[in-house]
């Protein structure tokens, strides 16, 4: 531990390379917790502040959880008598589940992440917390019915591999749906965002799934989240960061007409996945671009957009003399292609533009079939 606080901010791979003479440190576990709590101090603030958590190998520290998810899942699943999380892990979504519960079991087979979570649990304060170490699958079948169940199936097959299909990973949520339904008020599964979202639910069950939470972070898809259990229909929610849409417009909007728009729009992650565009469009008076452009148009500036907001300066066709007199001077731009025939970087070589400044091209197909390029910048 002397050794751990003394190198705290060092570079672990010059660490790594430079090694130490004194026999009493087990350099690799070292090694581990000094990047993981440098790791920590942006993924998991809360627990960086804590002297002696213990972190695992890099690998587990870059797949779990963030604090900011961990903090949305716990306000999903809200307070109660007793919740169960199947598969342990580190514990950082368990930790936070379990604040909110007079009994919190983690149920985790791996003995050396029990002995890590027992230990964090205990400087974490949570004097609720069971360590379990056994199979979940064994765990659920004799286990008593509690509030809330959460799990967030292994998405690695036995030779290490990544799996996305729900009933690939372990455990098989599908398989053990019922039994899970049965032991608990609701059930919380955290899947790959990789998943196609209208599929899982389909596989788990409409009237099963309660509500779908599609979580970014920085605009980066994270999370597929379903919410199982405790009535009838179903609610879909987009996240990213701290801002929640949920489309709830059912009806297909007609296709709006902006003449000489001044503002283009760039839905957040979350949408994009979700793909509810055309709730998105009529909630907030935006016009697409076209059916599979996924940008949206307005006259008049809207705010809070869940996604970018761009000022248009200028549009322009991919004919050369428009592209010259358009784009005299410009040495640089962020370049977004979107239903369009060229890639970022074939695009980028044509307009002979590095990467970077405060310019922003969205090269794009209307409606009509007609190619366009909409330079930007982007409003505060």
């Amino acid at each position: 531990m002397a050794f751990i606080r003394q190198y705290a901010e060092a570079d672990v791979r010059q660490l790594a390379l430079r090694g130490t003479k004194d026999s009493e440190v087990d350099l690799p576990f070292a090694l581990d917790q000094i990047a993981g709590r440098q790791t920590a101090r942006h993924k998991l603030p809360s627990w960086a502040a804590v002297d002696g958590i213990v972190y695992p190998p890099h690998l587990s520290m870059e797949q779990c959880s963030s604090e900011q998810t961990a903090r949305y899942k716990s306000r999903l699943v809200g307070s109660g008598s007793t919740l169960v999380d199947l598969t342990g892990g580190f514990g950082v979504d368990f930790a936070f589940l379990a604040r909110g519960f007079g009994r919190a079991v983690y149920v985790e087979r791996q003995e050396h992440l029990c002995a890590i979570a027992r230990e964090n649990f205990r400087l974490l304060g949570l004097s609720q917390a069971e360590v379990v170490c056994g199979d979940s699958a064994d765990y659920l079948l004799s286990m008593s019915p509690v509030d809330v169940i959460y799990a967030d199936p292994a998405r690695r097959d036995g030779h290490g591999a990544r799996t996305y299909g729900i009933s690939d990973c372990t455990p098989d949520v599908l398989a053990l749906r019922d039994l899970l339904l049965a032991k608990a008020q609701y059930v919380l599964l955290k899947l790959s965002p990789m998943l196609d979202w209208r599929k899982a639910v389909g596989d788990l069950g409409e009237r099963c799934v309660r509500e779908v939470h599609i979580v970014s972070v920085g605009n980066e898809c994270k999370e597929l989240l379903l919410l199982l259990g405790g009535g009838n229909g179903r609610r879909l929610f987009c996240v990213n960061d701290d801002h929640v849409f949920e489309p709830t417009t059912q009806a297909t909007p007609t296709p709006q007409t902006v003449h000489s728009p001044h503002y283009l729009y760039e839905p957040n992650a979350s949408i994009m996945k979700a793909g509810c565009f055309d709730e998105l469009s009529q909630h907030y008076g935006v016009a697409p671009i076209a059916r599979d452009s996924h940008l949206f148009l307005s006259c008049d500036f809207v705010a809070g957009f869940p996604g970018r907001s761009f000022q248009i300066d200028a549009v322009t066709t991919m004919n050369k003399r428009d592209l010259k007199e358009t784009l005299h001077g410009l040495t640089q731009a962020n370049v977004t292609v979107r239903n369009f025939p060229l890639t970022v970087a074939e695009l980028r070589r044509r307009l002979k533009l590095s990467e970077g400044g405060s310019t922003y091209i969205f090269a794009t197909t209307l409606a009509t079939g007609d190619r366009r390029l909409f330079v930007c910048h982007k409003v505060v």
